[in-house]
């Protein structure tokens, strides 16, 4: 199990081995708002069991063999928890990519009362210090909201990439396969016409 601390994205991928379940913990507070995303990148069937429970152990979501999935909850005061399951599968482990958005943590509330306090006396000028503060709030959720994207996705480029390569040793195998049906199936047949064209009398003396 782990914990992540309370900041506004995090994004984690690791390996769930066969046979194996992992649990993450993230603190949340009242009136507050959790995203969760995921995706199996890697391993046989690309599918998971997730769970996300709440801090009173209720089950919130609970997916069933599923490739991914997106997931946002109301949260109130206390630890959230939520499980990768793979103990279905016996012999093949899967590579899981996950990631965290957090809202209305109370930390930006708390920084606009700071900035209000020495807007008194602005009226005044062109520009606020409200303004100024709206902009940069605007400009942070456009670059948030930038880099969420391009890590799914570099997720969802992975899992192709790990599909093309599962494909492609697919089917050298079947063509290596399909090679040596050929030349057994060549070698019968020379063997076949071979023994058409053989005198088998034997020669009397």
């Amino acid at each position: 199990a782990a914990e992540f601390t309370p900041s506004l994205d995090s994004d984690f991928t690791f390996t769930l081995p066969a046979g194996r379940k992992e649990c993450f913990y993230q603190p949340m507070r009242k009136d507050a708002s959790l995203e969760l995303e995921y995706q199996v990148l890697d391993g046989a069937g690309l599918d998971v069991d997730f769970h996300l429970l709440s801090p009173k152990g209720e089950t919130l979501v609970f997916d069933e063999r599923q490739s991914d999935g997106v997931h946002t909850v109301e949260t109130e005061d206390g630890d959230y928890m939520f499980c990768f399951d793979n103990t279905f599968s016996t012999i093949s482990e899967k590579v899981i990519f996950f990631e965290l958005i957090l809202d209305n943590m109370g930390e930006d509330g708390q920084d606009q009362e700071d900035w209000k306090k020495y807007v008194t006396g602005t009226d005044l000028l062109d520009m606020k210090l409200e303004d100024i503060l709206e902009s940069i709030n605007s400009v942070k959720a456009r670059l948030s909201k930038s880099v969420q994207i391009q890590t799914l996705l570099r997720a969802f480029e992975a899992r192709d990439r790990n599909i093309q390569e599962s494909n492609f040793d697919r089917v050298n195998f079947w063509s290596m396969v399909n090679l040596g049906v050929m030349v057994v199936v060549s070698a019968v047949q020379v063997y076949m016409l071979k023994s058409l064209f053989e005198d088998k009398r034997k020669s009397r003396t």
